[in-house]
């Protein structure tokens, strides 16, 4: 009997991150969130991250980043992409989540990783929605948890800021 399917699937890419507390690797899945792992990956691809920080920690929650300069200047963005947080896909710890406003189709770079199994982010919400999962960590956990950990306190109008910048070196597609 053949399998179902003789032709090869394609390897799921994945996003290697240098930040400046470590390495950590993020598979992404364009089968149940495909505009926003084309999303991403086009940022990735213009190098948006590189230079960026993880602007907020909260150590039983999660990190974000992929927004903000080190001295917190917004990057400039494209348009938002439409919302996929009905996909399947879980904000378990590991798992990688484009960051939104109130406004469920608002997502553009910034991303989290959750650090903890968050089931209060998966769709759908009270208001109908949730954020959308599109990839995990597969490696490199350990530095999440280092990130995690670190000291933060308010700066400005944003809170749980690293009181000592971790900046995204690099993100790039591995071949």
């Amino acid at each position: 009997m053949l399998p179902l399917s003789t032709q090869a699937q394609t390897p799921a890419p994945k996003v290697r991150v240098t930040t400046s507390m470590g390495e950590f690797v993020l598979e992404l899945n364009p089968s149940k969130a495909p505009k926003t792992v084309e999303n991403f990956l086009q940022y990735v691809n213009d190098k948006h991250y590189d230079g960026t920080v993880f602007h907020r920690v909260i150590s039983n929650f999660m990190i974000q980043g992929g927004g903000f300069t080190p001295d917190l200047q917004q990057k400039p963005t494209k348009a938002p992409i439409p919302l996929e947080a009905n996909n399947g896909l879980k904000n378990d710890r590991g798992a990688v989540a484009m960051a939104r406003t109130n406004n469920p189709n608002s997502a553009t770079t910034q991303f989290f990783i959750n650090t903890v199994d968050n089931a209060n982010l998966n769709a759908p919400l009270p208001d109908g929605h949730g954020y959308a999962v599109f990839g995990k960590v597969v490696s490199g956990m350990e530095v999440i948890d280092k990130i995690r950990a670190v000291a933060v306190g308010d700066q400005g109008m944003h809170q749980n800021v690293p009181k000592t910048p971790i900046t995204i070196l690099k993100a790039t597609l591995e071949k």
